[in-house]
């Protein structure tokens, strides 16, 4: 992978991640109406763990994506990226809420009021909302995405990409600041 594509997927990881917040944010904020807190572990309007989810969404189903599987008739392919889709998700939100309860004690989420959840880490229902959520980034906002990244200035892609990442550097330093002090 080049330089080029690297800094291409961290700025897709930064974009989702921020997409990711707003989404929390508003879940919390209009849907269940608990007010406003920070849904993310750093300090930034963002959820890293939507970033890995969407980038590694891209990098295993992009292909998947753009094959013809039909039944017959009928086209399967959206209907297998949408499983694939919930599959990586939940993955990635089990795996989280450990790798966050080993980090900080505790993870962000509870799950004990949805039917069919595991130890309140992993729910068929937000689950599928993933899966809804995933498609719109494969199949909406994704090609949005390359559109940008293919016609940026890259002196200006470069200099976003470093401010973002020197950013993401500080927050992650003072996260752990706090978490040794």
């Amino acid at each position: 992978m080049d330089y080029k594509k690297i800094q291409d997927y961290f700025i897709y990881f930064m974009f989702y991640s921020v997409i990711g917040w707003i989404y929390e944010v508003f879940l919390e904020v209009v849907v269940y109406r608990w007010g406003f807190s920070n849904r993310g572990v750093l300090m930034g309007p963002y959820c890293v763990v939507y970033g890995f989810g969407a980038v590694i969404l891209l990098l295993t189903l992009s292909e998947l994506k753009k094959k013809r599987i039909k039944i017959g008739p009928i086209l399967i392919t959206p209907l297998l990226v949408f499983l694939g889709i919930v599959f990586l998700t939940t993955l990635i939100e089990l795996i989280a809420s450990y790798v966050m309860e080993w980090t900080m004690g505790e993870w962000q989420w509870d799950y004990t009021r949805f039917a069919w959840n595991f130890q309140g880490r992993i729910a068929p229902n937000p689950s599928i909302r993933f899966g809804i959520g995933g498609m719109v980034i494969l199949y909406l906002l994704h090609p949005l995405a390359l559109q940008y990244t293919e016609r940026a200035n890259p002196t200006v892609q470069k200099i976003i990409a470093w401010t973002l990442a020197v950013i993401m550097a500080v927050e992650c330093v003072v996260f752990l600041a706090g978490k040794l002090i």
